[in-house]
């Protein structure tokens, strides 16, 4: 396990987070998408995007965090995770809005390259320990049907389906999806 630490993204922070989101979607995705869709993604508009989701969050339960290795002569920002409450996005088709309870994470990545050396753990843990402060009771994210390392990192930390399913529409190619879900709720001893 590699020397590292989580913390909240700050605007300076953008670039780098949209870098390893293009970056990690190129490498991890590119049998799942069609290439010229990944070669359309622009960095500068991710980072943009980046930068208004750390400076104006929609609420204060809505975060941004970085993972950084710790190396002899300089850190690295190696991955990121983005929550809030559950909204639309958190959704299947044509179901009821879930319980303002319910955390969802709506991206959780470390740039290939740095992967199995404990990041993603981190950004997790920290991830459940904001989510508690803030009075969550459980959290759901989609995985993509076909990203196994995805499904068996959230399997790993407890988190399971939930039965709801979806396809995303990426011109006119349906990419399955999948909700997993974890209670939030402390395992007393």
């Amino acid at each position: 396990m590699a020397l590292g630490f989580v913390r909240t993204a700050r605007p300076e922070d953008a670039p780098e987070i949209a870098r390893i989101q293009l970056t990690t979607w190129r490498s991890a995705y590119r049998r799942m998408f069609p290439a010229h869709v990944l070669a359309q993604l622009d960095e500068g508009m991710l980072a943009a995007g980046w930068a208004e989701a750390v400076t104006a969050p929609p609420s204060p339960r809505h975060r941004v965090l970085i993972a950084v290795e710790q190396g002899e002569t300089a850190e690295h920002v190696v991955g990121f995770a983005a929550a809030g409450p559950a909204d639309e996005q958190a959704l299947a088709p044509e179901e009821p809005p879930l319980p303002p309870s319910v955390a969802a994470v709506t991206d959780l990545l470390v740039e290939p390259r740095w992967g199995r050396r404990g990041h993603g753990s981190r950004l997790l843990a920290a991830a459940v320990d904001l989510w508690r402060e803030d009075g969550f009771t459980s959290a759901v994210a989609w995985a993509y049907d076909s990203d196994a390392v995805m499904r068996k990192f959230l399997g790993s930390a407890g988190w399971e389906p939930d039965g709801a399913g979806r396809a995303l529409d990426v011109e006119d190619l349906l990419v399955p999806q999948l909700r997993l879900h974890v209670d939030l709720t402390p395992v007393s001893v």
